[in-house]
């Protein structure tokens, strides 16, 4: 990948990121950034990238289900628990991301 595609596959990346965490204000944003790496992802195949859009996919599917989770047990009081550690754990993650991938370093599997 050329220099000026690797520029605009970051700009994504870090656009992703951005809708991820404006998720929790507009909550759209979320599926967008979502959808976004699923297009998007053949293009950072094989760069460094391509482990933020790993992180990122995971981030978004792995966030759902423990606050559906969350949301189902709520009735028990245990699920708030489960909602809140899901919400402090997507958080981490948009953060660490983020992070990482304006210091220019992949994710780690």
């Amino acid at each position: 990948m050329d220099v000026e595609n690797l520029q605009s596959a970051k700009n994504i990346t870090t656009a992703v990121y951005a809708l991820q965490a404006l998720g929790f204000v507009f909550g759209i944003t979320f599926v967008v950034a979502v959808v976004l790496n699923y297009i998007k992802r053949e293009d950072v195949r094989g760069t460094w990238l391509e482990s933020h859009f790993r992180w990122q996919i995971r981030t978004f599917w792995y966030g759902l289900l423990w606050s559906a989770l969350g949301t189902l047990l709520a009735i028990i009081l245990v699920g708030w628990f489960i909602w809140a550690a899901a919400v402090v754990w997507v958080i981490y993650r948009i953060a660490k991301g983020w992070l990482r991938l304006s210091e220019g370093k992949e994710m780690y599997v």
